[in-house]
């Protein structure tokens, strides 16, 4: 393990200490991929009174749901899940097929919020922090995303640990420690969501790519992570 990586490690746990210390009850938003994997081992091994969720839309990866029976079983974490309100998904089948998606914007991020951005609010409710994988580098969507800042559309600060991290670094850490991933990574994928909305990478394309790759790049967000620029409480 280099130098520059043991550094950006100490102040990740930096992080996830002020978030479970200082921001109590700290919840992580684990969605098992690479970066959050790497979470969920730091979370880990410094014991911190951090729980842990996952979003299951009903559309994932065989492969992540098969992932998260493994990080239980490792780490000895209880991670919840939290699965679509029947309500939400029956006001987004009212508007919209799940074959439009691929046609609107504003289906698939009406999608998304029935799948994702609703359970969110569950998952964060009560709480006093959470905590994401979100990288700068990961796409030109998240080029400023900060260590902290205060999530004004959920009422309470974000933390972001590994925002300086490169790809390298996490996977040099899933490799240093032996971290579980899914096994999607080994075939092309380098972000990986619902199973529908998710390919490999081409040669070129940035991280998140593969994401809802028939939309432009700049619209490639699902709506989990508004507002994360400001860092600063009203």
């Amino acid at each position: 393990m280099t130098p520059e990586l043991a550094a950006r490690i100490e102040s990740a746990r930096a992080v996830l200490a002020e978030a479970a210390n200082d921001f109590a009850p700290a919840v992580f938003a684990c969605s098992l991929g690479a970066e959050d994997m790497v979470l969920l081992d730091l979370i880990s091994r410094d014991r911190l009174a951090v729980s842990s969720f996952m979003l299951d839309t009903g559309r994932l990866h065989d492969e992540t749901r098969e992932l998260l029976a493994r990080a239980r079983k490792r780490y000895r974490l209880a991670i919840d899940v939290y699965q679509p309100d029947d309500e939400a998904l029956r006001d987004f089948h009212q508007s919209w097929t799940d074959a439009q998606i691929f046609e609107s914007v504003t289906a698939r991020k009406a999608c998304c919020n029935a799948r994702k951005v609703v359970p969110l609010r569950r998952a964060l409710s009560g709480r006093g922090s959470w905590i994401t994988g979100l990288r700068r580098a990961q796409s030109p969507t998240r080029t400023m995303v900060p260590e902290k800042s205060w999530d004004g559309e959920h009422g309470l600060f974000k933390f972001n640990p590994l925002a300086a991290w490169s790809s390298d670094d996490v996977w040099a850490y899933i490799r240093a420690r032996e971290v579980p991933y899914n096994p999607l990574h080994d075939q092309g994928y380098a972000s990986i969501g619902c199973a529908p909305c998710t390919r490999a990478l081409k040669p070129g394309e940035d991280e998140r790519a593969g994401r809802w790759w028939w939309e432009s790049a700049d619209s490639r967000e699902c709506g989990l992570h508004p507002g994360y620029f400001d860092a600063k409480r009203p």
